[in-house]
């Protein structure tokens, strides 16, 4: 997971891990705040409004974003496994960002497989249907399904019935809407074969492949990894706390923390080694009085909102804030008291 969240720093599509801390039975991430909403919301408003999904130029340009994302994933050996509306935020700009590692794996390199049944039914891709083996290829069906729900405004394969979801994502056929155009065609249908090994970016050269296809012949690839294209939407926000883009079934909630795992406390490495197996590359240590080396305008911000744990949690004496940060390929761990 380290590695997964130290990706963020590096690759500009990928949700960022600004600080993480530690309470006495609880690990906390803190993720860096895409304020204009994930794309399940600008879809759902979009329906709505027009009775239609994204124009094909928008899904073009949140398409190449998330290839681009993907891609530098793969390179990285992972396969991402999760990918739907819902994790596909955008930032204050109206640029792609990817959310949500829950269910990434390591290790995964052209050829390799994995079997675990995991993901979300409507995306999930038939060789993980069928119970076989899969590689990152995975990720490039998932492309498909959210690359046809964003132009068609809706899902590629839809069943409230689980059971008759899967068996048209294993043998249903696709229907495209006469208002697609013969590039768009083309490419949902070679990200939605069934079969991994003749899907498109299914060979060594993975996002190459999709790339190189008709409909993402325009794109210029190197402006697009360096955010020098315009997106086509920017969200109005007004404020860096902004929540509008936020459905506000979600906003009005109250907040409920995880109850703790019934061991009790989150242990250290030293105390229970054999509770830190989800944890091996973090470390947890009680260490008063150091500083927090970071930017200076940084620091308040979040000096604040740990003030608002402490006043939550009145039976803790300090916080420990880890501050995830890149340097040599490791994670730097510092700490301030409050």
């Amino acid at each position: 997971m380290k590695i997964i969240l130290l990706l963020g720093k590096r690759c500009i599509f990928l949700q960022e891990l600004k600080y993480s801390f530690q309470t006495n039975d609880r690990l906390c991430f803190v993720m860096e705040f895409a304020i204009g909403g994930d794309l399940y919301y600008h879809l759902n408003r979009e329906v709505q409004i027009h009775k239609e999904g994204f124009s094909e130029p928008r899904s073009r340009f949140y398409g190449a974003e998330i290839v681009l994302a993907l891609g530098y994933l793969h390179a990285n050996n992972i396969v991402y496994r999760d990918l739907k509306l819902e994790n596909l935020l955008l930032d204050k700009d109206g640029h792609i960002k990817i959310a949500d590692f829950g269910l990434c794996k390591e290790e995964i390199k052209f050829g390799d497989k994995t079997n675990t049944f995991c993901g979300t039914p409507e995306y999930l891709a038939p060789e993980v249907l069928e119970d076989n083996d899969y590689g990152r290829c995975v990720d490039w069906w998932g492309v498909g399904v959210v690359m046809y729900e964003m132009m068609c405004g809706r899902l590629p394969f839809y069943s409230q019935d689980h059971k008759k979801l899967f068996e048209l994502i294993l043998r249903g056929a696709i229907r495209y809407p006469t208002k697609l155009s013969q590039e768009a065609k083309v490419l949902l249908a070679g990200l939605l074969v069934k079969d991994p090994h003749q899907r498109l970016g299914g060979g060594p050269e993975d996002a190459l492949e999709i790339c190189r296809s008709e409909f993402f012949r325009c794109v210029d690839w190197e402006a697009m990894y360096r955010k020098e294209i315009e997106p086509p939407y920017k969200p109005n926000v007004q404020s860096e706390t902004d929540t509008s883009y936020f459905d506000k079934e979600f906003t009005s909630q109250p907040v409920q923390l995880t109850p703790p795992n019934a061991c009790g406390p989150l242990a250290t490495v030293d105390e229970q080694e054999e509770m830190q197996t989800n944890f091996t590359q973090f470390s947890f240590h009680n260490t008063f009085g150091s500083r927090l080396h970071e930017d200076d305008e940084e620091v308040p911000a979040f000096r604040a909102a740990c003030q608002v744990m402490r006043q939550q949690s009145p039976g803790l004496a300090t916080i420990q804030l880890l501050a995830a940060r890149e340097r040599k390929h490791s994670l730097q761990i510092d700490f301030f008291l409050i």
